[in-house]
C-alpha cells in the first residue's frame, strides 16, 4: 500500500558500500519513482484484499463470491483514494512544516470518512447471509454503518500515510547522503589537484632558473638540449590529470625525464640508481609522488657537495603492499638541517598531503637519515592495479 509521488528523476545513483538490504529499499528499484509508486500500490493493495479475504473467511468458515467482491471493491476505492492523497501530500510538502502537519491531518481526517461512507455503502448492498457474518450491515448507509468503519478506515490511511511520508524520508536522506559523497569526492579531487599544481611551478622555477645560467654563459647547444627535455618532461606529465593515478613504471618513466634534465646541471655529480621490482611495476600510485622526493635529494644531497651524491630509487612488493624508497648519499638531516619541507614550501608535507588524500589511514610515510650518512624516504601503499580517480575524472 506504501506508495510515493512520481516527481523529477533522481540524481545518479552513487556507488555504496555492499551490505545487505531488503530489495524495496535498494536504490534500483527506486531509480524510477513513478513506477515504483504503481508497483507498491498494486503490492500494497492487492495485499489488503489478501488479508481481508483471510480474515473474512477464518471468521465465517465461509468467502462467497458476493463477500469477495465486496473486499475488492473496497480495496479499488482505497486505492484510488490513496493515489488522491499522495498529490496532495507531495504539494503539501512544499508548505511549511506547521501548515505541512495541518493539511496533513484534514485530508487525513476527509480521506477517513469519505472512505468509510463507501465502505457502508458498499457494505449495505448485502445481507449478513452473504459470508459477512458477525458484520450487521443495515439497508441503506446509515451514520452508525459509517462510524462503524471508521476505525479499519481510519487504521489503512494511517498506515499507509505512515508508510508514504517515511519512505520519502528515506530518499531525502540518501539523496543526501549522495551529494555530500559527490560533495567530498569534489573537494578531495580539488585538494589532490591544488597539490599537484604546487609542484609545476617550483620544479619549472629552478628549471628555467638553470637554462637562463646557460644563456648567459654562452652554452646555447646544453641550454637548447635542457629546452627539448623539459619539453617532453611537460608533455609526459601533461598526460596525466592532476588528480589520476598512474603505474610504478610510468612514474619511474617520468623521473628518468626529469633526472636527464638535472643530469645538464649536475653532469657525473648526479648519479641516480633504480632498483623495480618487476612485480610491482603495475601498482599505481598518484601521479609524480616521487619527483619532489628527488628534488629535494638533489638540492640538499648532491647540489652542495663538490662530489656530489647518489640518488637510488627502489620499489618492490611486501605481501599485498608495495613498499617504495628514495635515498641519497649525501650528509642527511643533521648536517643540512632539512626541514619538513622544500624552500619553496613544496616538499615532505605535501606528500603526506596527497598520500591521506589518496589512501587516507592506509598508507605509511618515514623520512630518516642514516648512521653513515645520508637520507630516506619510504612510503609504503597498498598495491592497487586500478586507478581509484578515473571514475571521479
Amino acid at each position: 500500500m506504501a506508495s510515493l509521488p512520481a516527481p523529477a528523476d533522481p540524481p545518479d545513483a552513487v556507488t555504496k558500500p555492499s551490505f545487505w538490504r531488503p530489495a524495496i529499499f535498494s536504490r534500483p528499484f527506486f531509480e524510477d519513482r513513478s513506477k515504483a509508486f504503481w508497483r507498491l500500490q498494486a503490492v500494497g493493495w492487492g495485499g489488503y484484499v489478501l488479508l481481508r479475504s483471510v480474515s473474512t473467511f477464518s471468521i465465517a468458515n465461509t468467502l462467497s463470491g458476493q463477500a469477495f467482491v465486496t473486499i475488492l471493491l473496497q480495496a479499488i476505492v482505497g486505492y484510488c483514494v490513496t493515489v488522491l492523497l499522495s498529490t496532495l501530500y507531495a504539494y503539501y510538502r512544499r508548505l511549511p512544516r506547521l501548515r505541512e502537519i495541518l493539511f496533513t491531518v484534514l485530508t487525513l481526517g476527509v480521506a477517513t470518512f469519505l472512505m468509510a461512507t463507501i465502505n457502508a455503502l458498499a457494505l449495505s448492498l448485502f445481507t449478513p447471509g452473504d459470508g459477512f457474518s458477525g458484520i450487521v450491515a443495515a439497508p441503506g448507509v446509515t451514520l452508525k454503518s459509517i462510524v462503524s468503519q471508521l476505525f479499519l478506515t481510519f487504521t489503512v490511511l494511517a498506515g499507509w500515510s505512515a508508510l508514504y511520508f517515511g519512505i520519502n524520508f528515506y530518499l531525502i536522506v540518501e539523496e543526501q547522503n549522495d551529494q555530500l559523497e559527490r560533495l567530498g569526492t569534489q573537494a578531495s579531487s580539488a585538494q589532490l589537484a591544488m597539490l599537484r599544481y604546487q609542484l609545476n611551478p617550483h620544479f619549472l622555477f629552478n628549471t628555467l632558473n638553470s637554462i637562463s645560467t646557460l644563456v648567459l654563459l654562452k652554452e646555447t647547444e646544453r641550454a637548447n638540449a635542457m629546452l627539448s627535455r623539459l619539453a617532453d618532461f611537460l608533455r609526459f606529465t601533461l598526460v596525466y590529470e592532476p588528480t589520476a593515478h598512474v603505474t610504478v613504471a610510468q612514474e619511474v618513466q617520468t623521473l628518468k625525464l626529469y633526472l636527464e634534465i638535472e643530469k645538464m646541471r649536475f653532469e657525473n655529480r648526479l648519479r641516480p640508481a633504480f632498483e623495480i621490482d618487476p612485480r610491482a611495476e603495475r601498482a599505481r600510485l598518484p601521479s609524480l609522488l616521487l619527483q619532489p622526493l628527488v628534488e629535494n635529494a638533489i638540492k640538499y644531497a648532491v647540489s652542495p657537495s663538490e662530489e656530489g651524491a647518489e640518488i637510488a630509487v627502489s620499489a618492490r612488493l611486501v605481501g599485498e603492499r608495495v613498499r617504495i624508497t628514495v635515498s641519497d648519499s649525501g650528509p642527511g638531516l643533521i648536517e643540512n638541517k632539512l626541514g619538513p619541507s622544500l624552500s619553496t614550501g613544496v616538499g615532505l608535507a605535501n606528500i603526506r598531503d596527497r598520500l591521506v588524500q589518496a589512501y587516507g589511514p592506509d598508507h605509511r610515510f618515514d623520512s630518516r637519515s642514516t648512521p653513515g650518512g645520508g637520507f630516506v624516504v619510504e612510503i609504503e601503499i597498498p598495491y592497487q592495479l586500478d586507478d581509484p580517480n578515473r571514475e571521479a575524472a
